[in-house]
């Protein structure tokens, strides 16, 4: 991939979209997505894998609500990586994320990912850039791994906001009572390394990208809902799955 500069590409949705279609379409989105996710559970051949990466209060957890939040609950896993405990130290980097790979026939959900391993690692200098290119090399081997070995299509989502949203964002977690539980006292320190943070994206993109990133305009939830259910939709259309006949 071309080297980017995630500053050229917007983070809103784009003219003349309207709200209330886009709404209503992804709610019909949705419904269909409950069926496909049926049919990939009943099937067995294929897994999915989504990979939710962006900034601090890009939306991963209300998106996954949105989008997935309908499907049956035995067919979807969804994993969030904090920061590692002292087990998954004493390990390679991969192993605490390889574990969660998804089995056939499963939506496996990464909210926050292996990424994180050369995202917040890079920013506070606890790894070197000689690290952070093995440990790129090694992302690249292990999704090559899953999608080659195991039938897994993996989507990778970078919720891409502004920094004068994550802003917005960030004071509702401080005023309104029903985000108050998201806040964290970290996130203003974070957010002051706002570009170190958009600089590794940008790199983590550029050198990770065998399998493609989706660089997902995120200012505006509502778009930011359609395009995911929009690509998983399509994705789960393209494997032309079948239910099992019955066997007699």
């Amino acid at each position: 991939m071309n080297k980017i500069n995630l500053s050229d590409i917007s983070t809103d949705a784009p003219e003349g979209m309207d709200k209330r279609v886009i709404k209503a379409v992804t709610k019909e989105i949705v419904e269909e997505l409950d069926e496909l996710q049926n049919l990939l559970y009943a099937s067995h051949n294929h897994s999915i894998l989504i990979i939710l990466q962006g900034m601090d209060a890009s939306g991963k957890d209300g998106l996954i609500r949105k989008v997935l939040g309908n499907m049956n609950p035995q067919g979807v896993d969804v994993q969030s990586f904090k920061a590692p405990t002292e087990e998954e130290k004493d390990h390679d980097f991969l192993w605490r994320v390889h574990r969660f790979a998804p089995a056939k026939g499963m939506i496996q959900v990464f909210n926050r990912s292996h990424y994180e391993d050369i995202l917040i690692q890079r920013v506070h200098k606890w790894i070197d850039d000689k690290t952070a290119e093995k440990r790129m090399k090694a992302i690249n081997d292990f999704e090559r791994l899953l999608s080659e070995h195991n039938n897994t299509t993996i989507l990778k989502f970078y919720l891409h906001i502004s920094e004068e949203e994550q802003k917005v964002r960030l004071k509702e977690r401080l005023e309104d009572p029903r985000k108050m539980w998201k806040y964290n006292k970290n996130d203003s320190v974070e957010a002051r390394l706002w570009k170190d943070y958009r600089k590794m994206y940008e790199e983590a993109i550029e050198h990770c990208n065998e399998i493609k990133w989706m660089i997902v305009p995120s200012d505006r939830n509502w778009y930011k809902e359609y395009v995911v259910a929009q690509t998983l939709r399509d994705t789960l259309r393209s494997l032309h799955m079948e239910y099992p006949k019955l066997k007699v």
